[in-house]
């Protein structure tokens, strides 16, 4: 179970939605070249003409991340985080001001911000900073100017030390969505390269179904199961400040899709959402575990102190004095956790730490899972149908999650989304 430590923003307190601001987030896709900056470019003009105040928070363009990443890596093996993080808070900086250029060629006023100069203020932990506060006094004196307002996403300045600090992966939605609830805008958009949230990813299943609408607590868990659409920090911030989303393409002109509050007349039916899988995950088995209380507040603290995020959680029954703990974690978290685990399996005389990263996890999503006995076990019926075995079950009152072998998760997708097909279809209006 992921552990997540929910951001605050001591001064946000807008009295109520500034219904003429919207927040227009533009992920890597949308920005990868300089044609389709021009293309965001128009669209933050047209809202702007159609009489809304807007601030826009652009991604880095295309691979621009990942090759400043590289870059780091080639110099050292171990990137000083400090300087890490200088250095791929560069790649939002360049798209940022990029449009603020095409803005002012089409005739409009612009200004682009880094995170700092937005007011966004952070702790200190570098490569997975939390927003504390943000201080926005700098977007409403440009707005006040009608001013397009740019803010680079994905970065801020930490609160004690002044330096440059990066919010970790999906930092963009999040630097939008807390500048939608610190502004008091009542919408917050996602443009992003396709055209909603879907009910299992289009590449593995094509005939899968745009969804019109989903609650908070539907996309918290399609975030956290590996639904690439919207980052999970974005999502609770929503939640926690009443900010709606809308996930839109920005190629083109559809309603995309919403995410808000639940629908209590959609509750009392049998309502599936999605399919959703992650291969991003490694599998950790302590083997031999002493049973007596207290040793997995021992194992997990000393994860959780440094910064490691546990996910599934299964404890064997104790034979014999001893009992086998198996967990899952992010297959990035591997190399801090490993000398962890194998300092606290020493201290607690556990046998043996064996890893495996060929594991992926499918996941069953819907409000309306809660109320209706069977979909648990029709899930692993369908697993079972398609000779796919299960390593591991969790389970929330809208998801079931299976842990399953990686070459086998595509089938697992197909296999399930197949057999809830006309539950699914009910959801949408198919």
């Amino acid at each position: 179970m992921t552990t997540t430590q929910y951001e605050t923003i001591p001064e946000l307190g807008a009295p109520a939605h500034e219904r003429d601001l919207v927040v227009m987030k533009f992920g890597g896709s949308s920005v990868a070249d300089t044609d389709k900056i021009k293309g965001v470019a128009q669209r933050l003009v047209a809202a702007r003409a159609a009489g809304s105040r807007v601030v826009g928070v652009l991604s880095a363009m295309g691979d621009t991340t990942d090759e400043l990443i590289e870059l780091a890596h080639q110099i050292s093996d171990r990137p000083h985080p400090r300087e890490y993080d200088m250095l791929i808070s560069v790649g939002e900086r360049i798209s940022n001001a990029l449009c603020a250029m095409a803005v002012h060629d089409l005739g409009h006023e612009a200004i682009s911000l880094t995170g700092s100069q937005a007011g966004i203020v952070t702790d200190t932990v570098h490569g997975k900073a939390k927003i504390v506060d943000i201080r926005a006094q700098r977007i409403h004196d440009a707005l006040k100017e009608e001013k397009i307002v740019l803010v680079a996403g994905f970065q801020g300045v930490s609160t004690t030390t002044h330096d440059v600090t990066t919010l970790g992966r999906g930092g963009s939605d999040t630097t939008a969505v807390a500048l939608a609830a610190a502004l008091g805008a009542e919408t917050c958009e996602i443009f992003t390269d396709v055209e909603g949230v879907f009910t299992a990813d289009p590449r593995l299943v094509p005939d899968a179904f745009k969804l019109a609408a989903v609650t908070y607590e539907e996309m918290l868990e399609m975030a956290a199961s590996g639904a690439k659409v919207m980052a999970l920090r974005s999502v609770e911030f929503a939640r926690s400040y009443g900010v709606r989303l809308r996930v839109r393409s920005t190629f083109g002109e559809g309603e995309g899709t919403w995410i808000g509050e639940e629908n209590p007349a959609m509750l009392e039916k049998a309502i599936i959402s999605a399919v959703t899988h992650d291969t991003s995950e490694a599998k950790i088995s302590i083997l031999g575990v002493p049973d007596r209380p207290g040793i997995a507040a021992l194992v997990f603290r000393a994860l959780a102190e440094a910064g490691v995020n546990v996910d599934e959680i299964v404890q064997n029954l104790s034979q014999h004095g001893v009992t086998d703990i198996t967990f899952t974690l992010p297959k990035t978290d591997l190399p801090i956790a490993e000398p962890i685990l194998a300092r606290t399996a020493k201290e607690i005389g556990a046998a043996e730490i064996v890893q495996d990263p060929g594991i992926a996890k499918v996941s069953l999503i819907g409000a309306g899972m809660k109320t209706h006995p069977g979909v648990a076990a029709d899930m692993f019926a369908a697993l079972a149908d398609a000779g796919i075995n299960i390593e591991i079950i969790s389970t929330s009152s809208i998801r079931i999650s299976c842990v399953v072998r990686a070459e086998d998760v595509e089938r697992a997708v197909r296999a399930v989304h197949e057999r809830f097909r006309v539950v699914i279809e009910e959801r949408v209006g198919a």
